[in-house]
């Protein structure tokens, strides 16, 4: 190959590589943009709403609370006391102990006074069956509580048995080993209350992380940094994520995923597109794609929505070892729900959902991290032919390093400006300082993680959930 050649072939792939970096860093100051005035419309539209005297009535629509649980006798009696807590009247709290081979049930049975009960389940989706079947309290300030222990089937299963078991018109999903705040169903239903034009079909709050805060009798009493730098990082991350975007994909009705940690879904529309895959580790992204799929072919005019509140908190990886792990099933999760909906991508048919959210997600989120891969492998082939011109690479990586700390930037102003959660003194300049390291301490590792997570699903590894040991919040960093 003459130079010529080589020169046009190098100058071809600079330009893609820099069409793709300028459509990224777009798309992210636009989503910026509209997450910002989206945050500032819904504090105008909701800074006076009194939500205990308008949805603690007894007319407030039924909700239940949905939470599978395995292995979770650290904290498991803590964390019922907490989802029990709720200020909202009209609401159940159903635990799926999801074939747990500790002694969670026993610690439930023995803390919250439970017997077997005869108890009719409606199968409407298919699941494991029980174990030792369903619980319920003899004192009746428990009341409110179903334990159901079934043979173990993985958390999609749970979320399955507990949508069968429900009585309820809403149910609001949530992982056991998270903290609910005492207002948290208030807000998350006042969507659905308030939808006019569009029919609300789920909805999601911010998710926060916990790790080092102080949690009593199922409380979150005082909030505070944690002391790991990987924990500080994905404090950020998380900042990021919820406030600089997933906001504005709710004013674009593009929401592909509410977090599988809490999100609240009208249980008909749930049940009509028939619960939660089993067969993929992505199964809070695959229910959101399903039923606005669904809603799409059926021609109905709907939207998910987002609010900007902290409503749930829960407990992050603290080392690299499980962080890698749970990135890893994310980024399988990703593969598996954009491959299965693949029908939908660029398709007008779907409006916002093919020509906007599904484009979005498979170039700027599924392969965001191959991409980047190939440019690393790339750069050192343009070493080793001496290829490099020094000046422009410095330029680019400096700009793309400045870029991602002035979007952390506006995280953390925008959670200063707003809700506020880390009072303590000086927090705000250790996030900031956090911010300038965060692209060497964390953004490595997520990269790494894509990478085995897409070498991981391509050989047959995709039902592999990965580990994610838990300390329990309260515990973590003791």
């Amino acid at each position: 190959m003459n130079t010529t050649t080589l020169n046009g072939i190098i100058q071809v792939i600079h330009y893609l590589f820099f069409g793709y970096a300028f459509l990224a860093i777009s798309s992210y100051i636009i989503l910026s943009i509209i997450s910002a005035f989206e945050t500032i419309e819904y504090f105008k539209k909701n800074s006076f709403v009194n939500y205990k005297k308008i949805l603690s009535s007894d007319a407030a629509p039924s909700i239940s609370i949905i939470a599978p649980a395995f292995n979770e006798s650290l904290n498991i009696v803590e964390n019922v006391r907490s989802l029990l807590s709720n200020h909202y009247v009209n609401y159940d709290v159903i635990i799926v102990n999801d074939g747990s081979k500790d002694n969670s049930l026993e610690k439930l049975i023995e803390a919250y006074d439970l017997v077997n009960v005869n108890y009719l389940i409606n199968q409407q989706i298919s699941t494991q069956p029980l174990r030792k079947g369903v619980f319920k309290s003899t004192n009746p300030a428990f009341e409110k509580l179903i334990v159901v222990d079934k043979e173990n089937g993985g958390k999609a299963d749970a979320l399955n048995m507990g949508l069968n078991i429900s009585n309820s018109r809403y149910v609001a999903c949530i992982d056991v080993d998270c903290l609910l705040l005492e207002d948290a169903l208030q807000k998350m239903v006042k969507p659905f209350l308030e939808a006019t034009e569009k029919r609300v079909v789920a909805t999601g709050g911010v998710i926060r992380i916990a790790n080092s805060s102080i949690i009593k009798d199922g409380k979150l009493m005082d909030v505070n940094l944690p002391t790991k730098l990987i924990e500080k990082a994905q404090i950020l991350e998380y900042l990021r994520s919820f406030l600089l975007g997933r906001m504005a994909w709710s004013r674009l009705n593009g929401l592909l995923v509410i977090s599988g940690a809490f999100g609240m879904f009208d249980k008909k529309i749930a049940i009509e597109v028939g619960g939660y895959d089993t067969s993929t580790v992505g199964e809070d992204m695959e229910i959101i794609v399903r039923i606005r799929r669904y809603l799409e072919e059926e021609k109905v005019n709907y939207k998910v929505a987002y609010i900007p509140d902290p409503l749930c908190w829960t407990e992050a990886p603290d080392n690299y070892k499980i962080f890698i792990s749970q990135r890893n099933r994310w980024t399988r999760g990703t593969i598996e729900v954009l491959r299965k909906h693949r029908k939908i991508g660029f398709n007008p048919n779907y409006r916002n959902l093919g020509l906007l959210s599904y484009p979005y997600w498979l170039i700027f989120e599924r392969f965001a991290p191959v991409i980047e891969v190939i440019g690393i492998i790339y750069f050192g082939i343009l070493i080793a032919l001496n290829e490099v011109k020094w000046d422009y690479a410095l330029a680019f990586f400096i700009l793309a390093y400045l870029f991602t700390i002035l979007l952390s930037l506006g995280a953390i102003f925008s959670e200063e400006l707003t809700y506020h959660q880390y009072k303590k003194k000086k927090t705000g300049l250790k996030l900031i300082i956090i911010s300038l390291l965060e692209p060497f301490v964390l953004h490595p590792f997520i990269l790494y993680a894509a990478v085995r997570g897409n070498l991981d699903y391509f050989f047959n590894k995709k039902k592999k959930w990965g580990e994610m040991t838990r300390k329990g919040l309260g515990n973590i960093n003791k």
